[in-house]
């Protein structure tokens, strides 16, 4: 698979993550506003590749405000401030703040004139894009070192090459394990409202012909109980100082069911994913999506009109319901506020 967003000509290619698995194509995003919308859409989705977006979108507005014939100031403060708008399209995933903050920095830091700036914030992006990918596959080895033979791995949502500019988290860890023991094997949940795990974890696994068994989301204590579960492993859009992460909505069940039944439960993340500035997951922000997201599957309405709903996006899970955050760094342990802040001395 090429990169799940790269920038391409002046402009930001991603695959089209709401038409998996029916269709898989990339679409050329060439406005920041776009980019907002693509965001916000979720045509690109999972934290590490939101980031990628947000610095791509900060060039994307870049471009459009040269062609205004600003001054060199009145640039650097209309770009600032479009390149805050972008961080409120999707708030829970602390990427999106980190990679816009990085071209933020770039901007504050330049000396060179317009034209100059727009050529170290595409440099500074296609930087992050690379690095990207360097940072799963550590991610991945170093998750690998934790997984039995012959495990049976359940995931949560898709934490996969298509959730990062590739290769994967959580899936990175699956792919690193798989290539060392074929005897590996997925059980991905559905995911509700939006069936990450159903349209985009299987279709991933089944491309590179690692045996996935689809469960809805109900079902993991099941499996635990019969002992065919071995371990946990979940991505995560933001971890707070203490180890308290964000993942999409439904791990936090995941996470309480392999507790009970002493299934490991391990988060994988980068340590941009880390927010240090919040110290526990009660101060994370969580998204509300459309309501339409629940009353309706493949645009039919699925249930009676006029019924109330509440849709938050992503819950919390507890630090002291995770084994391990595995990061580029290695795998963090509990005290998570020793070994977090340790991992950030390393950096």
């Amino acid at each position: 698979m090429e990169k799940t967003i790269q920038w391409v000509n002046n402009v930001s290619r991603m695959v089209d993550q709401t038409v998996i698995p029916y269709e898989f194509k990339y679409v050329d995003i060439k406005t920041g506003q776009e980019m907002f919308d693509a965001i916000k859409t979720m045509i690109v989705r999972g934290a590490p590749a939101i980031g990628i977006a947000g610095a791509h979108g900060v060039c994307l507005f870049a471009q459009e405000l040269a062609s205004l014939n600003l001054s060199r100031d009145e640039f650097v403060a209309k770009l600032t401030e479009k390149a805050n708008y972008l961080v409120t399209s999707r708030p829970t995933a602390v990427n999106l703040r980190w990679a816009v903050e990085k071209q933020i920095e770039v901007i504050k830091n330049s000396q060179s004139d317009i034209s100059g700036i727009i050529k170290e914030l595409i440099e500074n992006g296609i930087k992050l894009e690379n690095e990207d990918i360097e940072i799963n596959k550590r991610i991945g080895d170093y998750g690998a070192e934790v997984v039995p033979k012959g495990a049976t791995i359940l995931t949560h949502c898709n934490a996969g090459a298509l959730a990062t500019v590739g290769y994967g988290t959580a899936l990175g860890v699956v792919r690193s394990a798989f290539a060392k023991d074929k005897s590996i094997q997925v059980f991905a949940d559905e995911t509700r409202p939006r069936q990450q795990g159903a349209r985009i974890t299987t279709f991933e696994l089944v491309m590179d012909k690692i045996p996935v068994t689809l469960i809805t989301d109900g079902m993991c204590s099941y499996f635990m109980k019969k002992g065919m579960i071995d371990m946990v492993v979940v991505g995560a859009d933001r971890i707070a100082a203490n180890g308290d992460t964000a993942n999409k909505i439904g791990t936090y069940t995941v996470a309480i069911a392999a507790k009970y039944h002493n299934v490991p439960f391990y988060i994988a993340a980068p340590l941009s994913t880390i927010d240090t500035r919040i110290k526990t997951g009660d101060e994370i922000k969580i998204e509300e999506r459309s309501h339409e997201e629940v009353t309706h599957i493949n645009g039919k309405r699925i249930c009676a009109e006029g019924v109330n709903i509440i849709n938050p996006g992503f819950d919390v899970t507890p630090h002291e319901l995770i084994a391990g955050i595995i990061t580029e760094y290695g795998i963090l342990r509990p005290n998570y506020n020793d070994s977090i802040a340790r991992a950030f001395e390393q950096k």
